[in-house]
């Protein structure tokens, strides 16, 4: 670089030099707005303290956890098919909230997939459930369709659980209370996955109360496995368990900070809004709204906070 200015006209080598820190310069301007982009904020009650917001919904973090679940449940299939030759194509997943309607949108280009569910207004949270993305190991496997003349993407729905008896693939993630170990053995199936509901063996009483070993003993299929997610010290597996946890863990993360005031975030008792008050519209509004809300004088990344918590979640199939 020496050598080429010594090269050039003196006066030519202040109008490079100085063309060259514009550049730079320019470059840090645009750097630093992309940067500002991703912190959204509005000040306070006065202008010496911020609210800041992440980025991300909870909607945004709901789906990343159905995501690994999702993942870990698609390579197994794939498993399936590849090095036990069972061609898997009817796929009937058990409970529509909130890992099964997760799963259900994940599976369903490349399966034909009905969620089966006790609650008739479950279906209506399927069909406006919104999957923002799929994990790229799924988008690419769906390339090799076996349903290439299916007319749509709508997922089947029913309450009948007598349809779950000849399926190629049975998915139950009713967890505690679902499917008795009575109904299971009633049930033949090539192959049968069902979420375990318990995270971390934390808890003597949930424990004791969980009865999937049962329901994998009772049911008529030669190929049987567990979904386990984990990650977070959480009592249960449920997507909303590690929702609510994920948003409680960054509240507290945020407030030690140094310059933050206080954390919020948009939590409420979600169960109650979709199976009692049945109220949807509602849930979605919630969902939709922006996960962390955090009032500083100081700017940080919510972002990044939750995405620490969410990077411990892991989810993986255990062959039984």
């Amino acid at each position: 670089m020496v050598y080429f200015l010594y090269n050039i006209p003196h006066h030519h080598q202040k109008i490079l030099i100085l063309s060259i820190y514009l550049q730079l310069a320019i470059y840090t301007v645009d750097k630093l707005k992309e940067k500002n982009k991703k912190i959204e904020y509005e000040t306070g009650i006065t202008s010496e303290v911020y609210t800041i917001k992440s980025n991300m919904r909870i909607l945004d973090i709901l789906n990343i956890i159905i995501q690994k679940k999702s993942l870990a449940i698609f390579k197994w299939v794939k498993k399936l098919e590849k090095e036990h030759e069972i061609k898997i194509n009817d796929v009937k997943i058990v409970g529509g909230y909130l890992t099964g309607l997760g799963i259900a949108k994940m599976l369903n280009n490349k399966y034909n997939v009905t969620v089966i569910d006790i609650y008739p207004h479950i279906e209506k949270l399927i069909d406006n459930y919104e999957i923002n993305a799929l994990p790229e190991d799924i988008e690419n496997g769906e390339k090799e369709k076996h349903n290439p003349n299916k007319e749509n993407n709508k997922i089947n729905f029913s309450q009948d659980l007598s349809l779950l008896n000849g399926s190629d693939l049975i998915i139950d993630t009713t967890g505690l209370g679902g499917i008795s170990p009575e109904q299971s053995s009633k049930i033949t199936t090539k192959a049968f996955l069902i979420e375990d509901p318990v995270a971390e063996d934390n808890d003597i009483l949930i424990k004791n109360k969980n009865n999937i070993n049962e329901r994998l003993i009772n049911i008529n299929s030669e190929n049987k496995a567990i979904l386990k997610t984990k990650g977070l010290n959480t009592k249960t597996s449920g997507t909303m368990t590690f929702t609510i946890d994920v948003l409680s863990k960054s509240i507290a993360e945020c407030i030690k900070k140094e310059g933050v005031l206080y954390s919020v975030a948009e939590m409420t008792f979600f169960e109650e809004i979709i199976f009692k008050k049945k109220n949807l519209k509602m849930f979605f509004e919630i969902i939709n709204s922006e996960a962390l809300t955090v009032s500083t004088i100081k700017f940080f990344n919510v972002d990044e906070v939750i995405n620490s918590y969410l990077s411990k979640i892991n989810s993986s199939i255990q062959i039984k």
